[in-house]
């Protein structure tokens, strides 16, 4: 094995981090070592996922993390993809936890938000005390939420809401619900509803096998009545609810890397210790060749995240580089982990060797928050200006 460990970040890119950004990114890897590692296997066989983990996660100060106050680290964008990238080396799931907390609850609630709804709320997120979820996507509009069917009527002191959520992050252990809604001329609000609002209730998705610690569930509003005050007041219709999208994509192409970078570890670590032919798997030049490429890639969607990041931190417009990243960084991730089992022959189906979870949690990470198609065609509006969906 190569005692230089300079083939790890041949770009440098450690010494373009400060001191706060290293310790952040390093207090995470050893919390996710000591903690989430040791029992990932097991929780991914039982679809396991104790909820007492947000509790742990605020107190590490990982959860709504860049809002300004309210209790929060306040930390920028480039701390925030690291925390992403550590978390899902372990496992995308938890990464999803923190994103959807931080991304999709606390964003939403702050640059949207009452100021009583941000006193009422930020604070206990931030700690882990309340769990929150974003219900958009529905049965019927995935890549187009546009023709959700969930919808609102305003009365003279609340709201009513009636329509369903599907594939919604937390649902089933939420206790605020955050979900989108369209009124009969097809404007789109956002509102805040407690768990035990009369007419709200959740299902748990049991058949799935990916992000199997994840708790994913549906959402069915049968005349939810809300205040007034629950409806999050500055929403600017679907402007709003890319915002927000935004925030989350923006850790998932930092966090897919994460996976990738762990499967390019162990099948690197493999192959340097698997004799076959009398001689390590690792001296072969395919075994090189993917182990370069593996290098490359995740080299390259690493720069680039933290180059997004900057330039999020100095109030730069990232839409169009946030589309490129999702969209690279899960294809690139998933292409690597594929290599990887395939390093590994028969052993890389093994538990033990997680690649095979990674493996199937991408194909549900490279789906959601806009499919690899769909990020092509919002890329290619960009350029042309022609809008062909």
């Amino acid at each position: 094995m190569n005692s230089n460990n300079q083939w790890l970040d041949p770009l440098y890119l450690n010494s373009f981090l400060d001191e706060e950004e290293k310790l952040i990114r390093e207090n995470t890897k050893n919390y996710c070592q000591k903690n989430l590692l040791p029992n990932v296997v097991k929780n991914n066989r039982n679809y396991y996922f104790d909820k007492d983990l947000y509790k742990d996660l605020g107190k590490m100060g990982l959860l709504g993390s860049t809002v300004k106050g309210y209790g929060s680290p306040e930390i920028n964008k480039v701390s925030y993809g690291l925390i992403a990238f550590e978390l899902e080396s372990i496992d995308s799931s938890y990464r999803s936890a923190v994103s959807v907390q931080t991304s999709l609850v606390c964003h939403p609630i702050e640059n949207f938000g009452s100021e009583e709804q941000k006193e009422d709320y930020l604070p206990d997120l931030i700690k882990g005390n309340l769990i929150g979820c974003f219900g958009l996507t529905e049965s019927e509009a995935g890549s187009d939420p546009s023709s959700m069917k969930t919808n609102f009527v305003e009365h003279e002191d609340h709201y009513i809401i009636n329509g369903s959520k599907n594939w919604i992050t937390n649902a089933p252990i939420a206790d605020i619900f955050l979900i989108w809604a369209l009124n009969e001329k097809k404007d789109i609000r956002l509102f805040l509803i407690p768990k035990n609002t009369k007419g709200i209730k959740t299902s748990v998705i049991e058949n799935k096998t990916s992000l199997k610690i994840s708790p994913t569930g549906q959402i069915i509003l049968e005349n939810v009545k809300i205040p007034k005050e629950n409806i999050i007041p500055n929403t600017s219709g679907w402007k709003s609810v890319y915002s927000c999208l935004n925030n989350a994509r923006y850790g998932i192409a930092w966090g897919v890397l994460g996976s990738a970078n762990s499967c390019w570890q162990i099948s690197k670590d493999y192959t340097e210790n698997r004799i076959m032919f009398k001689k390590p798997l690792a001296k072969n030049q395919l075994i090189q060749k993917k182990l370069a490429i593996m290098q490359t890639e995740i080299s390259l969607g690493l720069s680039a995240c933290l180059h997004a990041g900057r330039s999020m931190d100095k109030g730069k417009d990232l839409k169009i580089a946030i589309s490129m990243l999702k969209r690279n960084n899960c294809k690139k991730s998933i292409e690597i982990v594929r290599e990887s089992r395939d390093m590994m022959g028969a052993n890389g189906l093994l538990e033990e060797y997680h690649i095979m979870r990674h493996l199937v949690n991408l194909e549900t990470v490279k789906t959601y928050e806009g499919a690899e198609d769909i990020h092509a065609l919002v890329l290619g509006k960009f350029q042309t200006n022609m809008d062909s969906f």
